[in-house]
């Protein structure tokens, strides 16, 4: 037996089948876009996600628990001297009796201040130079990619520790010299990719409406170059962590009584004859973790953003 519906309940009905339908519109439209699909994939990596959340924990813990800590990362207390971890030492002391965990958190802080701000460097210098490399092409093209040439025939450590030995080892400088010499892959990957958008219609486009050259680079051909900026941020903050805890640990790097991770693994190396081990271990975990991280979340990106891995 059928059911009979009124005038009133069929048009109720329709009103909500035209909800339903407007709605499955909106989130078909939705899902076509590159990033939306992109961020959908990204979702699906639990390595990646699990990787982000962990850098984000890091990232607060670095920031915010240095002003709950009791000690400053230069307090010293002689009588403290290479204690192990504790109840009132969570991390132990060092060798001066300085609060080991105050001083992880505090170089944490300066480790990751050093990796994003010299890989912000080191893209927007690689980012302009590649797209105008690019776009221009001829003897702009030729005399920028020589340069970029000539500096990877310098060994990239050995350039880094001539700018810090040349200009002094100061904060800002580490900075600087980690930037300048870690922008060349970068160079060439934004070359390559302009090589092929500069020809596409919406350039052309551009062109006909009367845009200018370097309004056309900036807004249009590294516009289009953003996913690939990201993955590369990704991935070359960790290569930058490194070098700097590298240069700390030759003592090229941040300076006492400041202090990174890279500085305080060099303090553990010295000690751990000594069978001081919270010294070295405990800030090598946390470098290792931040480091694995960061290139998942670059892997997990990067398989994100390319199409071709999921057909």
């Amino acid at each position: 037996m059928t059911k009979s519906f009124t005038v009133e309940e069929k048009k109720k009905n329709a009103d909500f089948l035209e909800k339903v339908a407007a709605i499955s519109h909106k989130e078909v439209l939705k899902g076509r876009g590159l990033y939306y699909d992109a961020m959908l994939r990204f979702r699906r990596n639990k390595v990646a996600v699990t990787s982000m959340v962990i850098i984000v924990l890091i990232v607060l813990a670095v920031t915010v628990l240095p002003w709950f800590s009791p000690y400053s990362y230069e307090y010293q207390n002689l009588s403290e001297v290479y204690l192990a971890p504790s109840s009132i030492h969570w991390f132990g002391t060092d060798g001066l009796g300085r609060d080991v965990f105050t001083r992880i958190m505090v170089g944490g802080r300066v480790t990751l201040e050093i990796g994003l701000v010299a890989t912000l460097v080191s893209v927007i210098i690689g980012t302009l130079v590649g797209a105008t490399a690019g776009f221009f092409g001829g003897k702009i093209d030729n005399v920028l990619m020589r340069i970029v040439d000539v500096l990877y025939g310098l060994p990239f450590m050995f350039f880094a520790i001539l700018l810090v030995t040349l200009f002094g080892r100061n904060f800002v400088l580490v900075f600087i010299a980690i930037g300048a010499v870690s922008w060349l892959d970068m160079a060439r990957v934004v070359r390559g990719q302009t090589l092929g958008l500069k020809n596409k219609e919406f350039i052309e486009a551009a062109y006909v409406c009367g845009v200018k050259e370097h309004t056309i680079i900036t807004r249009h051909i590294v516009r289009n170059l953003i996913g690939i900026i990201a993955v590369y941020i990704t991935l070359t903050v960790p290569v930058v962590i490194m070098t700097a805890a590298f240069l700390s640990f030759l003592g090229l790097g941040v300076q006492p009584p400041m202090t990174d991770w890279g500085g305080l693994i060099s303090d553990g190396v010295q000690v751990i004859a000594f069978n001081y081990w919270w010294i070295l271990v405990i800030p090598s975990i946390f470098l290792t973790v931040t480091l694995l991280c960061f290139n998942f979340v670059g892997n997990g990106l990067r398989d994100a953003l390319d199409p071709r891995e999921h057909h």
